[in-house]
């Protein structure tokens, strides 16, 4: 892997691996960043690592869903690992606009894999990021495992599982050297402010309404992205071929109990200037539909045979992931803004 292709790098979860793969892991080569900058891939999330990194380190703005493109960016970078993050992925905005979700999720991911069929001699690993909502709704009991059959109820959802299904066609069919892993919900910093955790620890410290929908009762595994981003390192580089792993944080809790919590720690750091507790800015709004009740995921498979298991509690990295949004809030109000547009627009 000496000139990996990494999609939608700019994102939350790809801008943490890149970060990971150049500043802590043993990765050796250069890293080619493919991201469309849709609103929310922020290349201010690598600006650092591009200076630091100039020889090790390529930003293409492009566009998954443009094959011939894609099959240029193979040929002139000699690429031989994939990376792909590239994705719609908010399930609120599938419901509403689900045809990007096909275009991106289905056929932009195709596109890769007929660019990597088409050099399959030079290709040592292709690893597709999926998540653990490809498995439908679990009930108060059980986890998803591997072998869990696919049941999708978003548009989202059933983007991704197209995507995973593809993924394994080209494996079977080409035996294109591929692996997956279904992840559970990731957190931590860089994440787009329209996510439950990094909205809820914004709107609490600005001292405004805190949305949860539904009762609130929701349950979801929570992955500190940093075991995230160790978890696919590991994969692609001792992951069997054609295997499937699942990622988990081992952080099972309800919706509400997290919003809690955030509220709790916001009060502990800087209390709200009329003293009240943030727990009264809490308000329940209508559930959205399709909303799925519990994911819940056993990673056993990836702890038994690759040795891999998440080092950060809940409590440890909520904590750290309210400092960070706290301690950069120049890059928050320029998310929140929309002024990072204006720059890209500015710039590619």
């Amino acid at each position: 892997m000496q000139n990996m292709l990494i999609t939608g790098g700019c994102g939350f979860i790809g801008a943490n691996f890149i970060r990971y793969l150049l500043t802590e892991s043993d990765f050796k080569g250069r890293i080619v960043n493919v991201d469309k900058l849709t609103y929310a891939g922020n290349p201010e999330n690598l600006a650092d690592i591009e200076n630091d990194f100039e020889n090790r380190y390529v930003f293409i703005k492009d566009d998954i869903c443009d094959g011939i493109r894609m099959n240029e960016i193979f040929e002139n970078y000699a690429i031989d690992s994939i990376c792909h993050f590239a994705a719609e992925s908010h399930v609120d905005r599938s419901i509403v606009q689900p045809d990007a979700f096909i275009q991106t999720n289905i056929v932009g991911t195709f596109n890769l894999l007929e660019a990597a069929r088409s050099r399959q001699s030079q290709i040592t690993r292709f690893h597709h990021i999926s998540t653990d909502e490809v498995y439908g709704s679990l009930g108060q009991e059980g986890y998803f495992t591997e072998t869990t059959p696919y049941k999708p109820n978003s548009p989202y959802s059933a983007s991704k599982a197209s995507s995973d299904h593809l993924m394994r066609a080209y494996y079977k069919t080409y035996g294109l050297p591929m692996t997956i892993s279904n992840c559970s919900n990731n957190y931590g910093p860089y994440q787009f402010p329209e996510k439950l955790i990094p909205l809820m620890i914004l709107n609490g410290f600005e001292g405004t309404s805190l949305p949860v929908y539904g009762d609130g009762r929701n349950v979801r595994d929570w992955l500190y992205v940093t075991d995230h981003c160790k978890a696919i390192w590991t994969i692609m580089k001792h992951g069997k071929t054609g295997e499937v792993y699942n990622v988990g944080g081992d952080n099972e809790m309800e919706n509400i109990t997290i919003v809690e919590m955030i509220c709790d720690i916001l009060d502990e750091i800087n209390k709200l200037s009329d003293h009240r507790p943030r727990r009264e800015l809490i308000t329940f709004v209508k559930d959205r539909p399709g909303h799925d009740r519990r994911y819940a995921i056993d990673f056993t498979k990836l702890n038994r045979e690759l040795d891999w298991t998440p080092e950060a509690s809940f409590e440890t990295g909520i904590r750290d992931t309210i400092e960070w949004y706290l301690a950069n809030r120049k890059w928050v109000e320029r998310v929140k803004s929309g002024e990072y547009q204006d720059w890209i627009k500015a710039h590619y």
